[in-house]
């Protein structure tokens, strides 16, 4: 049977790339469906993603091939089949706005992901859980349990076999060591337009200032909070007549979208790392 497969590539940038991967897949039976390079001339660093469909009788030794050809171009490299979710576990506080709707569109087949938990420091959305018939974890956090809570959260997402973790409002600050133990898995929204507003109540801070624009940011997570790497931003009015409360309010819209877009394209594989940076193949 021919399935279809997503390849995503970074390496130094050289002379011949596109015709070296696309000659590769041809030799293998590939035919390209859907491909998309970017050049950064900054880093002389070279991107690309391909989705092609192929017959592969041997997956293991297409992959063993193909790690060969990218060491040959010191390739960084995945390779995924394009039909297959995501397992992903979803973690939230007090506030479900952008839990249910990833769950709405999880459900509703617009999300590439298989959510196979709910973990959380509160029991307020173990019902919405239930009733998506998600498993839901309840794993209360304080300063002197911080430690033990953690290592319970990442033994239930490596024993879902989780490839994506999303912080839906979840607002607990991760241990520098589980950031790097999940380093690339972990996405988050904060609710303001970073770099801006880092940081704890980010709409009382846009409140004080007096902006005319709140936005969004889906970012991956990393030791240094609120600086991971961008994926999606997005923005709404402010008006000098709104409250604090109004904002939040207006924000609530911007902020699940902006975490479904980053969510879904990171599922589809379309988002590489470059430094602190990403590319992002829409």
């Amino acid at each position: 049977m021919t399935h279809a497969y997503v390849l995503t590539l970074s390496c130094p940038d050289r002379l011949g790339l596109v015709h070296a991967v696309s000659g590769f897949l041809l030799e293998h039976g590939g035919n390209i469906e859907e491909a998309a390079q970017y050049n950064d001339h900054a880093t002389g660093l070279f991107f690309m993603r391909v989705r092609f469909a192929c017959a592969l009788h041997d997956q293991a030794g297409f992959k063993d091939r193909l790690g060969r050809f990218a060491a040959l171009h010191q390739m960084r490299w995945s390779l995924h089949l394009a039909a297959e979710p995501v397992k992903t576990v979803l973690l939230v506080s007090k506030e479900g706005h952008c839990l249910n709707d990833l769950l709405f569109r999880w459900q509703s087949g617009l999300l590439p992901v298989d959510i196979r938990a709910i973990i959380s420091n509160h029991r307020d959305f173990c019902p919405l859980a239930a009733s998506y018939a998600v498993p839901f974890h309840h794993l209360p956090v304080s300063a002197a349990t911080k430690a033990q809570a953690e290592a319970r959260l990442l033994e239930i997402i490596e024993a879902e076999g989780a490839e994506l973790v999303v912080l839906a409002r979840y607002m607990q600050v991760l241990s520098d060591a589980l950031c790097r133990q999940l380093a690339g898995r972990v996405i988050n929204i904060h609710h303001s337009f970073l770099p801006s507003f880092k940081g704890a109540k980010p709409y009382h801070q846009a409140h004080e200032r007096g902006v005319k624009l709140i936005g969004a940011t889906a970012h991956y997570v990393t030791a240094d909070l609120d600086e991971g790497p961008i994926i999606e931003q997005d923005v709404a009015r402010a008006e000098h007549t709104d409250t604090v409360e109004t904002l939040i309010a207006r924000g609530r819209d911007t902020e699940s979208q902006v975490l479904a877009r980053a969510v879904k394209w990171h599922s589809e594989h379309r988002v590489l790392l470059d430094g602190h940076k990403t590319v992002v193949f829409r």
